[in-house]
């Protein structure tokens, strides 16, 4: 036994030994890289290739179980809550058909079933089944909704007062609950219950203030949700199902008498809507860049949706009622109250966002100005209104540096030369004395107010956008004053012709000699003022009405005039053509060594 014990010592001696020399060898190889490599090296090696293959093995199958885990877990989930949903509404009704319970135990057994599933759902989001707990709870709140909506729609057990504090109590704790537990998820299986409760329990009967009271009290929750969580996909929903159940109403339901509750609830949605995106959480306007679609759409589409919307709801109910003559003040207030809305600061605005939402505001504030002067105004009131509106539009961008605003103008003065030249028929039997010219001459003077503007900026140098402004006004002032003057000379003309037949054609060719001739004077007087003036952008205007006059000579009063008028037409033409060749080819301005610019 000695011998077998000092056999045993000896051994474990030597293991001792060994095994300090290798953490000696360890140690020198971590703190010398010239070092020799650790013994167990190669064992390492294999176990980290072992673990990089069986990682690699994961990552292969991961995209599969991903889409097959998605299936399982959230679509056929989702499914399923719509079909307990169907379910339970067939079989309220099945059991109303067959009488096989009265309809006082029905809603209680539905009041019960609806708060134990409820209820029961806390057990799995405890054990950590957060998603199957949610599901859980939407089809709970599902069965309440159903249940009070049935018991005051359908079977009148409640008065509205009391189903509505139901419903409200229903919803808030809804809100309540996902808020507390901080789940998106919850509250948008909540709102698809609560928006599916109409649905499924239709009867074809009107119950308008019933039915959009309960929107209202869903989309209030929502508003409240959003004020407080980045959740913007929720008053997404709000704001589709309320859609939904509007236009579906209207076109069922509505009738004249209605016109009063109607109005009130459209503007209460109309309100609620609008200023829904400013209100959002900080969380979810820093959100629009994490997450490009929810928050541009919530930011740029909601709001654009809904002023189209509520407009369209307007106009409509105006028209059906034959209350047409408010149109045009409805389109007002509501451009004053995106004006309002784009500068009432809100709390939870940052920075970014606030400056893209006053802009959507701003831009539909002008849209429904823009509207409102067609559906007041006719004829050429129309354009003067818009030239109006453009010019004001134009000169607020310019005392407030507002860029947007500035673009706008621009659009609505562009819609308005075109409905002068348009909207505008001659009247009167006074040559140059009638509306149809002073129309002209007020839109004349609208762009020459607007050039002005545009110059007194573009000599400040800050934005050269202000010079093509200026440009493109002056160019509308010259082709107004052309315009103008040659419908006076067709107007006077025509008005000498329509005596005799025999004379119709000698004033049409007298018109058409003083066509020429006007055409010519205008690009003479455009050419002194260009090289008076030093500016090529006259100069560059006069040369095309130049040319237009050349074309009409050579093509038009060859076969439309006389010999002796042909004669003094070209005549004409060529000494004044000549006298503008002898201006150019003096070179007074330099033109050939500034370039075809100019100045």
């Amino acid at each position: 036994m000695d011998q077998e014990f000092d056999a045993l010592r000896k051994q474990i001696q030597e293991l001792t030994a060994r095994v300090s020399r290798l953490e000696e060898l360890q140690k020198s190889a971590a703190t010398d890289p010239g070092a020799p490599s650790d013994i167990f090296e190669p064992k390492a090696r294999m176990a980290t290739s072992g673990d990089a293959a069986v990682e690699a093995k994961k990552r292969t199958s991961s995209a599969g179980a991903s889409l097959e885990s998605r299936i399982g877990a959230q679509v056929f989930n989702r499914i399923g809550i719509f079909a307990v949903l169907i379910g339970m509404a067939w079989f309220l009704k099945f059991a109303m058909d067959n009488h096989w319970i009265g309809p006082g135990i029905r809603i209680v057994i539905g009041l019960m079933a609806g708060t134990g599933i409820i209820l029961w759902s806390e057990r799995f989001r405890r054990k950590g089944y957060s998603a199957f707990a949610y599901s859980l709870k939407a089809i709970g709140s599902g069965i309440l909704y159903l249940a009070l909506w049935a018991a005051c729609t359908i079977y009148q057990l409640l008065p509205v007062e009391v189903a509505f504090t139901g419903m409200l109590l229903v919803t808030v704790c809804n809100g309540f609950m996902s808020w507390f537990q901080n789940a998106e998820l919850l509250a948008l299986y909540a709102m698809v219950g609560g928006l599916a409760t109409p649905l499924l329990l239709a009867n074809n009967e009107d119950h308008e203030q019933v039915l959009f009271g309960y929107l209202l009290l869903l989309d209030l929750t929502a508003l409240g949700l959003i004020f407080v969580r980045p959740w913007t996909r929720l008053i997404l929903l709000a704001f589709a199902g309320t859609g939904f159940y509007g236009i579906v109403w209207y076109l069922r339901f509505y009738e004249d008498p209605k016109f009063g509750i109607t109005v009130l609830f459209s503007v209460v949605f109309f309100v609620l809507f609008a200023v829904a995106p400013a209100l959002m959480s900080k969380e979810g306007a820093a959100g629009v860049n994490s997450r490009l679609f929810q928050g541009q759409f919530l930011l740029l589409l909601l709001p654009l949706v809904n002023a189209a919307l509520g407009s369209f709801e307007f106009y409509v109910l105006l028209d059906h009622s034959g209350r047409n003559w408010v149109r045009p003040w409805a389109a007002v207030f509501l451009a004053l109250f995106y004006f309002v809305v784009a500068k009432v600061p809100i709390r939870q605005k940052i920075e970014q966002n606030s400056v893209l939402l006053d802009s959507v505001h701003q831009a539909i504030s002008v849209v429904f100005l823009t509207i409102a002067i067609p559906l007041k105004a006719c004829g050429r009131w129309i354009p003067l209104g818009w030239l109006a509106e453009g010019t004001a539009l134009l000169w607020v961008a310019h005392r407030q540096a507002i860029l947007l605003l500035r673009y706008l103008s621009v659009g609505v003065l562009t819609i308005g030369l075109f409905a002068l030249v348009l909207l505008n028929p001659s009247t009167g039997s006074t040559l140059i004395l009638n509306a149809q010219f002073a129309t002209y001459l007020a839109g004349i003077a609208a762009f020459g107010m607007v050039a002005r503007i545009a110059t007194v900026e573009t000599k400040r140098g800050q934005d050269k956008s202000w010079a093509k402004i200026a440009a493109g006004s002056i160019i509308a002032v010259n082709m107004l004053v052309m315009i103008a003057v040659c419908l006076q000379i067709h107007f006077y003309w025509q008005g000498r012709g329509q005596d005799a037949w025999d004379s119709f054609g000698l004033h049409r060719m007298y018109a058409q000699f003083t066509y020429s001739a006007w055409t010519m004077l205008f690009g003479a007087v455009l050419l002194a003022l260009g090289f008076w003036r030093q500016s090529a952008l006259l100069r560059w205007q006069a040369l095309v009405f130049i040319a237009g006059s050349i074309g009409k000579v050579f093509l038009v009063d060859t076969s439309q005039l006389s010999q002796g008028y042909r004669v003094l037409s070209f005549l004409g033409l060529g000494a004044f053509l000549l006298a503008v060749s002898f201006v150019y080819q003096r070179n007074w301005l330099n033109l050939r060594r500034q370039g075809p610019t100019g100045k």
